[in-house]
């Protein structure tokens, strides 16, 4: 897991105040509250109260408000006037009068999420996901979430790099625990995670995504017989074994060539093809155009 074009922002504000994040596609949302409380309300009208000391993590985004009350209409972030604290953190103070005799503090930030193959998983998650609710299971998390609450307040040395680090280790945290806690009622093929053995054999195709995989070599990463497997295999994740593994193949290309750069040729090797016109075919056949659109996306970004 990677986080990618991370960008934070240290909001100060006075209530009565209402921040409006538009939805972006793609990204993550996180929100750590070091002096609150604060109104999240979603775009469906759900409501959350954050105290001081929570975090949450919105996996997809979505348009969402930050607001003192729930009444509030929410402010674009973007006209917020924003100065650099270091590369990746910024901070917005807005206070009446220049003054925040009742602070809120916000250490918020967009990111985009890098699972690799596992990428799906994104789409199975919670729309918003809480730190505190994982405490009792996971106490290690108090003192970073403690860590942060200091490190906003105080505005030390080096703070804003220190915050930003705690919120990337905090986000990746809140993801392995969802899916260390069985991925709540995802179903589909995060049901073959949950099987030991099925599971087994999907560490084995993501760990070694380009090996001339047969359905016999699957089936013995399993320790079943091959129509055992293929049965098994395609009534949990609704396809078949070697079509699971093409789908990870062409997902990862997607990565590798439109975000990495890595040459179509390179590309088609690492994944196991003999060549590079095996490869295009694959990958037209999945994602419906061939990999140098990819290339061409690129250069025209």
């Amino acid at each position: 897991m990677r986080l990618i074009g991370v960008e934070y922002r240290r909001i100060e504000l006075s209530p009565p105040f209402g921040l409006h994040l538009g939805a972006a596609p793609g990204r993550a949302r996180f929100h750590f509250v070091a002096r609150g409380p604060v109104f999240l309300r979603r775009a469906d009208g759900g409501l959350h109260v954050l105290e001081t000391g929570d975090a949450v993590l919105l996996p997809r985004g979505g348009a969402h408000d930050l607001v003192s009350r729930p009444d509030l209409p929410g402010r674009d972030l973007a006209e917020f006037a924003a100065a650099p604290l270091c590369p990746s953190v910024q901070a917005i103070t807005a206070c009446a009068d220049g003054a925040c005799p009742e602070r809120v503090l916000i250490f918020t930030g967009g990111m985009e999420f890098d699972l690799g193959g596992m990428h799906a998983l994104v789409g199975l998650m919670p729309e918003v996901m809480f730190a505190g609710t994982l405490l009792a299971r996971y106490p290690e998390i108090l003192p970073m979430l403690e860590a942060m609450e200091r490190e906003t307040r105080g505005e030390r040395a080096g703070f804003a790099g220190i915050l930003a680090r705690l919120a990337d280790v905090v986000s990746a945290f809140i993801v392995r625990a969802w899916v260390e806690c069985g991925c709540g009622d995802a179903a589909g093929w995060v049901s073959a995670l949950r099987d030991p053995r099925l599971g087994r054999v999907i560490l084995a195709v993501h760990r070694d995504p380009g090996r001339d995989w047969t359905v016999a070599e699957l089936a013995g990463e399993m320790g079943a017989s091959r129509s055992v497997f293929a049965e098994r295999f395609l009534a949990v994740t609704g396809m078949t074994p070697l079509r699971y593994l093409t789908e990870l193949r062409m997902r990862l290309a997607v990565q590798w060539i439109g975000r990495d750069r890595v040459p179509i040729e390179v590309a088609a090797h690492r994944l196991g093809y003999a060549s590079q016109a095996a490869f295009s075919r694959a990958f037209k056949r999945v994602t419906g155009h061939a990999p140098g659109a990819l290339r061409a996306g690129v250069a025209a970004g």
